[in-house]
């Protein structure tokens, strides 16, 4: 391709979205992975977009508020020009209520949402029965009914945003052989990105978190998802529900399942007793990226010129992707930082 204005290692969700923003905004871009786009972390099963819970509002908080408020248009826009569905629904999200504490809690967190979601969002307290027969088990006859969270399919979303790259003039590079990099560089290259990040530096920045996740044959259309028993349970709309996920910060195989999974299908059997009997037809497994803040590493890193990292998303790198893409896009093309302190490179160092 002509001279690139940006060019971006690793087509994982952080890579993939700063490159659809970018030529969206009249940049070229060529973006490339030793794989395939979405081949690590981000091609997983789970893709539930999960809020904060609205308590001890913190700048993090509030970022991935506006995120999640623009995730809608945002893969609205992707899907109509791949033509090709994400996977994405704002689909709410039940969990259970163990006792009467927890239903004190949740009722002061109904009125704080109220607030803090800017009435863009509830946060509901409702009686079990009123969810029929897709709820979990709830021991005090109450759940949470949130409107906030949303789901995607990640694979199908990696491949509506390649098809969307494309189709914006991108040029989308893989093998074992990087391009020269031209104009400004981005490296998205998830957790061995962070890892080879650390060993430049001589000090941890950064790790990898495996996740293990599993697909279960069951049509709950556009159900909520279900958070229960420290499992997400995601209703898909191929008639499948996804469950997950492990967090091993110790592995010895990134990418290979075991009995961790059989774990996490069994607890959402036991939270959702309508999944008894589904047949799993999909089990995966991968590392998340995870900076040492816990929340993204994004922008410039210091002392390099026109060099910026994205990286970091851990377990909300989908939820964060549209505000994380708008305001790298703003840094690197137009030289706008809005970057909060807590996102920034030099936080993790």
């Amino acid at each position: 391709m002509a001279m690139a204005d940006v060019t971006i290692f690793g087509a994982g969700i952080s890579g993939l979205t700063l490159a659809w923003t970018c030529v969206q905004r009249g940049a070229k871009v060529q973006i490339w992975d030793k794989r395939a786009p979405g081949a690590g972390a981000s091609g997983g099963l789970v893709g539930a977009l999960a809020p904060h819970v609205p308590e001890q509002w913190i700048p993090k908080k509030a970022f991935q508020l506006e995120s999640l408020l623009m995730a809608e248009p945002f893969w609205a826009e992707i899907g109509a020009t791949a033509g090709k569905d994400p996977g994405y629904s704002r689909s709410g999200r039940l969990q259970a209520i163990a006792d009467g504490a927890g239903l004190l809690l949740a009722r002061s967190r109904h009125e704080n949402a109220k607030v803090l979601w800017e009435g863009q969002a509830r946060w509901d307290v409702i009686r079990a029965e009123q969810a029929g027969s897709w709820a979990p088990r709830s021991e005090s006859g109450w759940l949470v009914h949130d409107t906030l969270t949303a789901r995607l399919n990640p694979r199908l979303a990696c491949a509506a945003l390649v098809a969307a790259i494309k189709a914006e003039g991108g040029c989308i590079l893989t093998g074992d052989t990087p391009p020269e990099p031209e104009g400004k560089i981005v490296y998205a290259t998830g957790y061995e990105g962070l890892l080879k990040f650390s060993e430049d530096l001589g000090q941890e920045v950064g790790n990898g978190v495996k996740g293990q996740g599993a697909l279960l044959k069951y049509d709950a259309g556009n159900g909520p998802q279900i958070f229960a028993n420290g499992v997400h349970v995601v209703p898909h709309s191929n008639g499948t529900v996804a469950v997950g996920s492990t967090s091993e910060r110790y592995f010895d195989n990134p990418n290979e399942v075991d009995e961790q999974l059989e774990a996490v299908i069994e607890k959402a059997r036991q939270a959702v007793p309508v999944l008894r009997g589904a047949e799993v037809v999909d089990r995966w497994a991968g590392v998340r990226p995870r900076a040492k803040t816990r929340a993204p590493m994004i922008g410039a890193v210091p002392g390099a010129q026109d060099v910026f990292i994205s990286n970091g998303g851990f377990k909300i790198g989908f939820g964060m992707a549209p505000k994380v893409s708008t305001i790298m896009a703003d840094l690197i093309l137009d030289g706008i930082d809005t970057i909060p302190d807590d996102f920034r490179v030099e936080a993790s160092l």
